[in-house]
């Protein structure tokens, strides 16, 4: 495997493992927050740099289906970035303190709230979308699967799937998602590892969300080219 194609499995998988990290907020701290905020958005510069051919070729070539699926997410993964990055200075107490800013605390926890649920919604899409590519370097390290494994991990993936959804709700999510409450609730009696897997399934809820239609969108685009090259 190439350098840097290890250098991008290590950097989607801090994101992913930050982006688990962040949505404890008060469970973690406000410093340890803050902190791991900033690095997150490190990793996702250090992601686009990295990937910056397909940042180039964004206006160039024809868009098929999945494409565009695929364009229309990486843009609102960058847009809740962005959003998030610009409320953390506004709402910040510790990372960003030594910066001038002194109003616009309260649109800046709502932004934040807003892009940081629908941040981790488009990012576990993002991952959904792209989760072939992970399934085809883990065929080449762990060789080729059987179907009993196959379908194994299917019956996982589903059952990830359901408790995820079942978390979703449970968690209040939807309510964060559409602002319907402006404050998060936390259970600091519940062991933190109960937190973190619910958001892990939900995160996995999120990339099986993405991950059928993919995979029907490309065999859509397969069929089409086979039809146009005969």
């Amino acid at each position: 495997m190439k350098p840097k194609t290890i250098g991008k499995i290590l950097v989607d998988c801090g994101m992913t493992a930050l982006l688990l990290l962040l949505m404890a907020f008060e469970l973690v701290g406000r410093a340890a927050h803050e902190w791991l905020g900033l690095g997150i958005f490190i990793l996702f510069i250090v992601h686009h740099v990295l990937n910056r051919k397909w940042s180039r070729n964004v206006f160039h070539g024809r868009y098929t289906p999945i494409r565009t699926v695929q364009t229309v997410l990486a843009v609102a993964a960058l847009l809740t970035m962005v959003g998030s990055a610009v409320s953390s200075v506004l709402i910040s107490r510790e990372v960003f303190t030594f910066l001038p800013v002194s109003t616009g605390r309260a649109f800046g926890r709502t932004l934040h709230l807003l892009c940081a649920y629908w941040g981790f919604v488009f990012l576990s899409l993002h991952l959904g979308i792209h989760w072939n590519m992970m399934i085809s370097m883990a065929k080449k390290l762990g060789g080729k699967s059987s179907s009993t494994r196959r379908t194994f991990l299917q019956i996982v993936g589903i059952c990830i799937a359901v408790h995820g959804a079942y978390a979703f709700v449970k968690r209040g999510l939807p309510e964060y998602l559409f602002l319907q409450t402006h404050f998060v609730f936390f259970d600091f009696e519940e062991p933190l590892v109960f937190f973190f897997l619910d958001y892990l399934a939900i995160m996995g809820l999120f990339v099986w969300v993405g991950h059928s239609p993919a995979k029907a969108l490309q065999a859509l685009s397969r069929r089409r080219g086979r039809k146009s090259g005969s």
